[in-house]
């Protein structure tokens, strides 16, 4: 049975991928800079709206272009810098962004690997688990989720072609727009 929107209050957190999820990802390689990061359309007025839903919004994201020498994390804080006020002006917020370097798949806080949902736990208390959800656009974002004890939502932004029903996934969504048109309605 799907996971019924309806139980989102305000005591819920939502955690969101990045690349696929909010911007556009850059095919064979990594957004590297701010030039590169394309919003998808209408996503900073839906993170305004998840503002009024959730109580944190946390963004998690794998960022191995850093280790591979392909980007700084100059850069990618430049990114996110920016991200962050391109949001803001639309009236939203991300309460912390959390991101993992390492190159080593079996990295405590590379997801599908949960380090990052339980650094976000420590540093902000008032996070229950068993009461977040992450959006993500791969499967390892869907095992991050399941690792972490959360609602998973999935994202066919990049992975068109993902077989449903899938044990890791309890809802799926064209887009994030989409997501949030169901989130409205519910």
């Amino acid at each position: 049975m799907a996971f019924d929107l309806g139980k989102i209050d305000k005591s819920w957190t939502l955690f969101l991928d990045r690349d696929g999820v909010l911007n556009f990802e850059n095919p064979g390689t990594y957004v590297r800079n701010w030039p590169e990061f394309i919003f998808y359309p209408h996503v900073p007025e839906n993170i305004a709206f998840f503002n009024s839903r959730f109580h944190r919004l946390i963004l998690t994201t794998n960022q191995r272009g850093i280790g591979k020498g392909l980007m700084t994390l100059d850069d990618l804080e430049d990114i996110h810098k920016n991200m962050l006020k391109t949001i803001l002006e639309k009236g939203g917020m991300i309460d912390r962004i959390y991101y993992c370097l390492d190159m080593e798949v079996a990295s405590p806080c590379r997801k599908p690997n949960p380090g990052m949902a339980f650094q976000a736990a420590r540093d902000f208390p008032d996070i229950d688990l068993s009461k977040s959800m992450i959006i993500g656009n791969n499967i390892s974002d869907m095992g991050f989720g399941k690792n972490a004890g959360m609602v998973t939502v999935f994202l066919r932004t990049t992975n068109a072609e993902m077989i449903f029903p899938h044990e890791l996934i309890d809802l799926n969504y064209s887009n994030l727009d989409e997501f949030a048109q169901a989130l409205m309605k519910s």
